[in-house]
């Protein structure tokens, strides 16, 4: 479970976040989608215990993230896919990764199965990597200790056609197992193929909450989208 509940941020006078609120219930997907410089990133900052916010709570299973003991082995994260140490072996990150959690290392090897990273690519380090094999890596990271709450920030980025079935059929089969994941992203085909709910947020404030169909309501989504966001600059101009 993830609750944001009246969650206010502001940067240098400017609101990044403007009284948000809304739940990811466990066994789903919620896609969060926004245009760049919506508020996405700054709102799973403040989930992750990175930023603090004005006003306002943001929890995971309950509790503030930083009160989870060893949050890692109960949410997963994945905020920036570009932060893995480029000297690495991917081996490596997510060996370092296993021992910091107390994890036996045979769960590098099941989570590089999982990732779709083979024996030969997990020896090379990670600054050669592309970005969409970054991307599977930095999945792989966050699903180590098989947690219950998984929160990723734009995961499609660089991934081919391939690997964004793959993640599609990831995140079901995770939500399926009664993991509550949290997708943030700016592409909306993407989100609407896997997400259960949606939730909308432009100029830091949530637009729109709910299923497809709700949002949908005989138009399309893109066109739901596009008409919320217009309105929410018109309002902020």
């Amino acid at each position: 479970m993830i609750e944001f509940s009246h969650v206010t941020k502001d940067f240098r006078g400017t609101r990044a976040l403007d009284d948000v609120s809304f739940t990811v219930a466990p066994g789903s997907v919620t896609g969060f989608l926004g245009p760049n410089g919506a508020g996405k990133s700054t709102a799973l900052r403040v989930l992750t215990g990175l930023s603090r916010p004005a006003s306002g709570s943001a929890t995971v299973l309950g509790r503030p993230y930083a009160d989870l003991g060893c949050p890692a082995l109960l949410v997963g994260t994945l905020l920036d896919a570009g932060a893995l140490h480029p000297g690495r072996t991917g081996r490596e990150v997510l060996t370092l990764g296993a021992m910091t959690l107390g994890l036996p290392r045979s769960r590098v090897d099941e989570v590089l199965d999982l990732v779709g990273l083979t024996r030969t690519e997990s020896r090379r380090t990670a600054g050669g990597y592309s970005l969409g094999m970054r991307q599977r890596l930095g999945i792989g990271h966050a699903l180590l200790g098989r947690p219950r709450v998984l929160v990723l920030d734009e995961p499609a980025n660089g991934l081919d056609p391939q690997g964004i079935r793959w993640m599609r059929e990831l995140l079901g089969d995770l939500a399926a197992s009664g993991c509550a994941v949290l997708l943030s992203s700016h592409l909306l085909h993407e989100v609407e193929q896997v997400a259960d709910r949606i939730v909308m947020i432009g100029r830091g404030r949530v637009l729109a909450d709910g299923t497809l169909d709700e949002l949908g309501r005989g138009r399309s989504l893109e066109q739901t989208f596009l008409d919320l966001t217009a309105d929410a600059d018109r309002s902020a101009a």
